[in-house]
């Protein structure tokens, strides 16, 4: 009997070696983000069907959960950015697989490199870093959750790669690592020459395209917009067992891109984020990125409200620098004329105190 076991605990030397004790059982692991309520953890450990539970207070068996199959090392809940999470089950083969290629990429060497994870392990942002450290028999720091301080001490005492959200990354003193990948939103338009852009996902454990080309192993192609993936990384099935794979193994993303000539990927933005106005297509991350250059929108998401005429009016949802000074609509227009057809300008400006967020800092435009 192979049983999932919900790991918890936050990010620590014990969390590792639970979840090195599941695996050695033949066990899988569904890793619980702590920042969530206990009714919400609670809600998850349920849905995904564990039959142990491991949090501070030791190991406890429950009811009602369901058995993993053979190879199956994890049950990794989705970001929840379009709407309630999913549980991807992984293979041993798959995050190996991923282990592998990004520490290739990175030229990553044991005997002078080492790994610090300081994202939450419950995503795989976090987690993929301990695991590209056991598999690569690399040292490794865990913390529980970034902290600034801690990120940089970390970096003294000879950490050199780790794996952070642009959010993070402006906090932090970055040239004192060899490399950083980033995920987890959209890449600041300036960054230091040694960030790495990822784009990648639940389902293929982290980052498969770095910079826009495609990790070893991995195939890329778009279908009617829609950036698809192939490649041993993906997942196996979601928990209630759903394949979400084409027959030929492709993985429809959900997010519209397109290729150069030369194959590099450019994201445009989710498939279903997509506002038609008129006869137009808008892709929000385009004017989000200009608008959030302007030093009086802290944040900002464009999303299409119903509109008689238009069918979608474009509206910039803006977090302003200052409340009490907030951007005119009239000068959102005119940034986004100088830079992009005059169809893309908001029509709309909705003021807010903050935008819906997941805990990696995804804007969950469905709640906009």
């Amino acid at each position: 009997m192979r049983r999932l076991v919900a790991l918890a605990i936050g990010g620590s030397d014990r969390f590792v070696a639970e979840l090195q004790r599941a695996w050695d059982a033949g066990d899988a692991v569904l890793p619980v983000d702590q920042r969530l309520p206990a009714a919400a953890q609670e809600s998850l450990v349920e849905r995904m069907g564990a039959s142990v539970v491991v949090d501070t207070t030791g190991r406890h068996r429950r009811r009602g959960g369901w058995d993993v199959e053979a190879g199956d090392a994890l049950v990794m809940a989705t970001s929840g950015s379009t709407g309630d999470p999913k549980g991807a089950v992984l293979t041993h083969a798959a995050i190996e697989a991923n282990a592998t290629a990004t520490s290739s990429a990175l030229a990553v060497d044991p005997s002078t490199d080492s790994w610090l994870a300081c994202l939450p392990l419950a995503h795989v942002g976090g987690l993929a870093v301990v695991v590209r450290a056991l598999l690569t028999d690399t040292p490794l720091e865990v913390h529980d959750g970034f902290d600034a301080a801690a990120v940089e001490a970390a970096a003294r005492r000879g950490a050199t790669l780790t794996s952070l959200v642009p959010t993070a990354l402006a906090r932090v003193d970055a040239s004192a690592f060899r490399a950083i990948l980033l995920g987890g939103s959209a890449m600041p338009p300036q960054r230091p020459p040694n960030t790495v852009a990822t784009y990648g996902m639940t389902e293929t454990f982290s980052g498969v395209i770095y910079e826009g080309w495609p990790l070893e192993g991995v195939e890329l192609r778009i279908a009617e917009s829609e950036v698809q993936l192939r490649c041993p990384m993906l997942l196996r099935c979601y928990r209630d067992g759903t394949d979400p794979r084409t027959a030929a193994g492709w993985f429809p993303t959900g997010d519209a891109g397109a290729l150069s000539d030369e194959g590099q990927l450019s994201v445009f933005g989710r498939v279903d984020d997509m506002i038609t106005t008129g006869a137009e297509k808008v892709w929000p991350v385009a004017i989000e990125r200009i608008l959030t250059e302007l030093p009086s929108i802290a944040d900002v998401a464009i999303v299409g409200r119903p509109d008689p005429e238009w069918g979608q009016a474009v509206t910039a949802v803006v977090v302003p620098t200052d409340p009490a000074d907030p951007p005119e609509l009239k000068m959102l227009r005119d940034t986004i004329k100088a830079q992009l057809p005059a169809y893309c300008a908001p029509r709309a400006i909705e003021l807010i105190h903050e935008l819906p967020q997941t805990p990696l800092g995804k804007t969950q435009r469905w709640k906009v």
